[in-house]
């Protein structure tokens, strides 16, 4: 078959997939900003985008640019695909995208747009912890560790918890999570989309 016939046809196919990924694009940024307790004006001011900018790309007034999805990507903590909803390629593989921040070296291990999400979570070692200060927020959290120990302090209670041990507990309730020595501490984490905000890029840590 000829080449270019091939590629027309192809291009033919893959039309309407690209019209529907595009017609879906305001509504997953609008169900992303949603689902992390932000507002227009919010998410205009860690984006450097306007809020009017951001109103028209959430009703789909206008198609985003690569521009305006790359600080977008970075606020959410998203790969560009993910972010638009692009259709899988048949590659099962999580391409990993770790970010360090004050200290915490976290890696998304699975990204559900407003849905729980695992993190793969680096503490520094005691002493070097960007703070102790305890933090509360909306909703449950789960970790595991893998490696190290970990000084675990919720509300008055203290434990130190080590390698295969999992921690449950109410988000709301204030607690802290570290290193419990001098080597840093591995853990697998899961949040939901409020307490996931104080791992985005340019959250406090010390904060919901």
């Amino acid at each position: 078959m000829d080449r270019r016939l091939a590629r027309s046809r192809a291009d033919l196919h893959d039309r309407p997939v690209t019209a529907d990924v595009l017609a879906g694009v305001g509504r997953r940024l609008r169900a992303l900003r949603r689902a992390q307790g932000l507002t227009l004006a919010a998410l205009a001011t860690e984006t450097g985008l306007t809020a009017s900018t951001l109103s028209r790309l959430e009703t789909g007034r206008v198609h985003p640019t690569l521009a305006q999805l790359l600080p977008l990507a970075r606020v959410y903590g998203l790969p560009l695909d993910d972010l638009v909803g692009a259709p899988r390629t048949g590659d099962p593989r999580v391409h990993l995208v770790p970010t360090q921040r004050a200290g915490l070296r976290t890696v998304p291990l699975a990204r559900r747009p407003g849905g729980v999400q695992v993190y793969k979570v680096v503490f520094p070692p005691l002493g070097r912890e960007p703070t102790r200060a305890l933090q509360s927020h909306r909703g449950h959290q789960v970790f595991t560790v893998l490696d190290g120990a970990v000084r675990f302090v919720l509300g008055d209670a203290e434990t130190t918890l080590g390698p295969g041990e999992t921690a449950e507990f109410d988000a709301r309730v204030p607690h802290w999570i570290g290193s419990a020595d001098r080597r840093p501490a591995e853990l697998l984490m899961l949040f939901g989309p409020q307490g996931e905000r104080s791992l985005r890029p340019g959250g406090d840590p010390t904060r919901p």
